[in-house]
């Protein structure tokens, strides 16, 4: 068992988070080149290749095999759910929407996921489940109508309804996944290898190579950085922190720093309305966090 160290877990969950922080960014530089299936593709091929590095160091291989053999049909499930259906929508949304309205919606996943465990895990909603939950989706309403709530205009609303969706995706991808006893990196690389063929074979006959390397590049960032090493670092920060709740709650940092990149690097004007839209979402997620503290 590794050394435990709250310092050296902080600078790995820090690390972690200021990578995720960037992730936002790069999808919308990746999109000004490529479709949304080519980043799937090109970003799905390098994080997997990060996954089995990653498995290949661990020597976890043979946990990879009797994951496999024991779990094939979930795992072939999985894999169509995440990397393949919810990026799909996901870089669909950020295709539609600016980059500083999609990161904060995509945001409300977590809040999704409680909504959605009542009828699939059965489990039951508290008053402080509500609250949170009309906090979070009325931080949505003010940053998708720019804060005038009561017209009720979206900028688009396919790209809402998608960003949105993507939320009710990835809540799904956990709750199925919420009973498996495998090791994260070895359940999230049979993911990637499963879903790569739906997300290779849609690109291909859809939307062709992708030959502007600009694109290229900065999907490439996405492989590494959404999903590959960040998702690693994040682990080794849960397993080496003596208080993992206190790294856990670093990922807070995340939609805020996201907003300096987006602004920083692409150039979009921070509406006024996204600050208190994104406070309310992250008081809302906060609150379901800590419903038991």
């Amino acid at each position: 068992m590794g050394t435990k160290s709250q310092g050296r877990a902080l600078m790995l969950g820090l690390g972690a988070v200021l990578m995720w922080s960037t992730v936002a960014t790069a999808f919308k530089l990746a999109l000004q080149h490529l479709t949304p299936l080519q980043l799937l593709a090109v970003a799905s091929l390098v994080s997997t290749l990060v996954l089995v590095v990653g498995v290949s160091i661990q020597r976890r291989w043979a946990e990879v095999a009797q994951a496999w053999k024991s779990n094939r049909w979930r795992y072939l499930g999985l894999g169509f759910l995440n990397p393949f259906f919810y990026y799909l929508v996901l870089f669909k949304a950020y295709d539609l929407l600016p980059a500083q309205q999609a990161q904060p919606l995509n945001y409300t996943w977590a809040l999704t996921l409680s909504l959605l465990a009542v009828p699939l895990l059965g489990q039951r909603l508290h008053r402080r489940d509500i609250l949170a939950m009309a906090l979070g989706y009325v931080g949505v309403l003010v940053i998708a109508t720019r804060g005038d709530l009561l017209s009720l205009q979206f900028d688009s609303p396919l790209g809402v309804a998608l960003a949105l969706g993507s939320t009710v995706i990835w809540a799904l991808y956990w709750i199925y996944n919420a009973r498996s006893e495998d090791a994260p990196v070895v359940g999230l690389l049979l993911c990637f290898l499963t879903g790569l063929p739906w997300v290779l074979a849609t690109a291909w006959f859809s939307d062709g190579v992708p030959s502007d390397w600009r694109g290229v590049g900065a999907a490439i960032y996405v492989g590494l950085f959404e999903m590959g090493i960040t998702f690693m670092l994040w682990l080794s920060a849960l397993k080496t922190a003596t208080h993992a709740s206190r790294i856990g709650n670093l990922i807070f940092l995340s939609p805020f720093l996201s907003l300096i990149f987006i602004a920083q690097v692409l150039g979009e004007s921070i509406h006024p309305s996204v600050y208190p839209g994104l406070m309310l979402i992250v008081s809302g997620v906060i609150l379901q966090q800590y419903r038991r503290g």
